[in-house]
């Protein structure tokens, strides 16, 4: 069966506008040339700041305005195949979420592959989440609330940074959503395998943790914080919450993310959508899409619970 006979109806007629099947340097170069604009509500303020040190790199605080005291933090962290994608694709998502939840947003303007192949990216998420705990007093975060999430390529950097934040026992995380994250750069399981998948393909997949892992690609020299399904303990990692759509091809690796998880203790959530390819968020009035953000609400809001 065609993958795209799958689709829930309203996702379909959103994807299929898209102007590219699979991803290249071309189709690269002309996405990073369109930036993402900058969304501003009314009722969160925002501050950029350059981090100290060197690479440069920035972060993006949200806070709802009027708000006092300590609050919970989520440090987010954007999609784009770990190739293309800007820190920018957050602010509506705080828009709504900081003055929902009386939360404080930060987001990381992580350096790209290939120009930046992995630990960059990931090195540099790290430094702002280090930044933002480092600083919790003065930003008003209350550090025993502060917790993680990321989309696509930022889920599997989200994923790796709380392996890394377990590992290097610095920073204790509160919580990790994992929304539809890329975990897995071997592609051996059936859904990364189809053909024809809408807006992220076989062929996209390839071609991002080719970027992402540049030398290390192909070879079983690759870290589990590169990739997080190739980690076999995933005990000491704080509670996570997991979705995927039942057409995206990373299906299969993020449903065994969940359950692996779960396997290992952690208090995991895990939510698949029928119909939904990946990236099916941007069918913003799609039930599908509707509900999923409802459910990472209601789970955000769970866990953020002084």
């Amino acid at each position: 069966m065609n993958v795209t006979e799958l689709l829930d109806p309203d996702i379909a007629k959103a994807v299929t506008a898209l102007p590219f099947e699979s991803l290249d340097d071309e189709q690269v170069a002309m996405i990073r040339s369109v930036v993402p604009p900058r969304i501003e509500s009314p009722d969160v303020e925002t501050q950029d700041v350059t981090l100290p040190g060197e690479p440069t790199v920035l972060v993006r605080v949200h806070r709802p305005k009027g708000a006092t005291g300590s609050l919970p933090c989520v440090y987010s962290i954007h999609g784009g195949g770990y190739v293309v994608g800007s820190y920018n694709m957050d602010d509506a998502l705080f828009g709504q979420l900081c003055p929902a939840l009386g939360l404080i947003g930060v987001s990381v303007e992580y350096r790209l592959a290939p120009e930046t192949p992995y630990p960059g990216p990931l090195d540099d998420c790290y430094r702002g989440l280090s930044w933002a705990y480092d600083n919790a007093a003065e930003l008003g975060i209350d550090r025993s609330r502060l917790g993680i999430r990321g989309i696509s390529a930022g889920g599997g950097l989200a994923a790796g940074l709380a392996l890394l934040a377990r590992d290097r026992g610095e920073i204790p995380l509160a919580f990790q959503l994992l929304d539809c994250p890329m975990l897995d750069d071997r592609q051996r399981t059936f859904s990364s395998q189809q053909s024809g998948l809408a807006v992220w393909s076989r062929e996209s997949n390839t071609y991002g943790w080719r970027s992402y892992l540049g030398n290390l690609y192909g070879t079983d020299d690759i870290p589990y914080t590169a990739a997080p399904a190739r980690a076999e303990d995933l005990t000491g990692l704080p509670p996570a919450f997991v979705s995927v759509g039942t057409v995206d091809g990373f299906l299969d690796e993020d449903v065994d993310y969940a359950l692996r998880l779960n396997h290992a203790g952690i208090p995991t959530e895990l939510h698949l959508y029928p119909g939904a390819c990946h990236g099916y968020q941007m069918a913003v009035d799609s039930e599908i899409a509707r509900q999923s953000a409802r459910d990472a609400q209601d789970w955000l809001r769970r866990q953020i619970r002084a």
